[in-house]
């Protein structure tokens, strides 16, 4: 039905691999020697991000409408879906359009993500909120 792990990949090479909750939305993933754990509130609208020491490290909220956000280090990044009948996501800013999260592929499996300006903890943050976001998606339209 879903998929729970996504090896994640940046300029050619394996960087970290998601590994989604199947109990509940969210998942792990290690990078550059620090691991982190991503967890959803009990409605999946709004997600944390700790590292290893349980310190909070990125916030999303409002996450499943049609703009959310995240923030991570001081600052509020900007999110949008790309359409009614779309799940992708756009990343916005002051000027517009700066980056995207996008399915993939025949059957839609493969994401693709280009997040400029996002430190790579965040975009992994990013990058599994969405994935989440579309299991979440996926398991109501299955159970309805």
């Amino acid at each position: 039905m879903w998929r729970d792990r996504y090896e994640i990949g940046a300029d050619g090479r394996e960087i970290t691999t998601w590994s989604g909750s199947f109990w509940r939305q969210g998942g792990d993933f290690a990078l550059d020697g620090r691991s982190y754990r991503v967890r959803s509130s009990v409605m999946g609208r709004s997600y944390t991000m700790t590292d290893d020491g349980g310190r909070t490290i990125a916030s999303a909220s409002r996450v499943g409408r049609k703009r959310w956000t995240v923030e991570a280090d001081g600052r509020t990044y900007h999110f949008r879906r790309a359409s009614f009948w779309s799940g992708d996501q756009e990343l916005h800013d002051d000027v517009g359009h700066r980056g995207s999260i996008r399915r993939t592929g025949f059957w839609r499996t493969g994401v693709v993500a280009d997040l400029p300006g996002l430190p790579p903890p965040i975009q992994v943050f990013v990058l599994g909120v969405v994935i989440s976001m579309w299991n979440a998606e996926q398991a109501a339209v299955a159970g309805a």
